[in-house]
């Protein structure tokens, strides 16, 4: 997984590139196939603003903004919306393998009526 921290108006420190470098590995919990993950620092007068882009090898961007005024809350809250994607993203995969074909659900519902009917007293009980 290749890391890249670029500052646009401003220097990014050594502290807040350990500091970036360490909550990072969390992502690879959600996703095996992260390749590279690109985090850009704006300074803009007062605020900071946070991008955090990761790409996969299959193709697929997942990209995170925030603007605050401490660089390293900033950073936090863009981890956290991006982790929420990235969730989202392995509950989306998972949940699609899980699903049964046409032809399978069909026979579900047919075995479901017969064994309601099955349980459903006849009218020559009652008569």
């Amino acid at each position: 997984m290749h890391t890249k921290i670029t500052g646009r108006h401003m220097e990014v420190t050594e502290a807040m590139r350990e500091y970036v470098n360490k909550k990072l590995p969390r992502l690879k919990k959600y996703h095996r196939r992260i390749s590279e993950i690109e985090i850009i620092v704006d300074g803009e007068g007062l605020h900071h603003k946070m991008e955090i882009i990761i790409k996969a090898d299959n193709h697929q961007r997942f990209v995170a903004n925030h603007r605050a005024e401490d660089a390293y809350a900033c950073f936090d809250t863009a981890l956290d919306k991006i982790e929420r994607q990235l969730v989202k993203h392995k509950e989306k995969s998972r949940n699609h393998k899980g699903r049964t074909g046409a032809a399978e659900a069909t026979a579900e519902i047919i075995d479901l009526q017969s064994t309601e009917r099955a349980d459903e007293p006849s009218e020559e009980q009652h008569g």
